[in-house]
């Protein structure tokens, strides 16, 4: 009797299992949005001022590497939560710069970066980007999450940064 009810039981979490198992290999892919410029506007004039801060932090800092600007888009104690950068202006400055050797290049009219969503509320700037992974399971594919960066404009400049960085 114990026999047929565990192999009942074990037939029952087989079948829930299945759809659960397809479900995690079962993924929608992350794609950029098609107008990127226009989530970095808004109707009010401080969130568009605040997302115009972002806009140019990404595209003239993070993809151009300026870092020549950062003083017009960062302030001097720029908070850093990123656990790989320390704090402070001139600590990103000299990461970007120095440990990664990062060179200038022509700023481009439009950011590169593939960007899915911008949100501002207040203060606060979201950036969501389109991120590719190794499969850990097989090295020769790839897919698709979502990265996401946080500044706090203060004064119009970033004063504050999140990412989901580890070590």
């Amino acid at each position: 009797m114990q026999n047929k009810l565990t192999r009942a039981a074990l037939a029952i979490m087989l079948t829930v299992a299945a759809p659960i198992t397809s479900m995690v290999h079962a993924q929608e892919a992350v794609v950029a949005a098609e107008d990127k410029e226009a989530l970095f506007t808004s109707t009010d004039p401080q969130l568009n001022a605040n997302k115009q801060v972002v806009y140019r932090i990404m595209r003239d800092l993070l993809e151009a590497n300026h870092w020549d600007l950062a003083d017009e888009l960062l302030t001097e104690r720029y908070i850093q939560h990123n656990p790989a950068v320390p704090s402070g202006r001139d600590t990103v400055v000299n990461f970007f710069t120095q440990v990664l050797k990062t060179e200038p290049t022509p700023i481009p009219a439009k950011l590169q970066t593939p960007v899915v969503f911008v949100t501002a509320e207040g203060d606060l700037v979201t950036v969501a980007t389109v991120r590719v992974e190794q499969e850990p399971q097989d090295p020769t594919k790839t897919y698709t999450t979502t990265w996401y960066d946080t500044w706090r404009i203060v004064d119009g400049k970033a004063d504050e940064h999140w990412d989901a960085a580890v070590k």
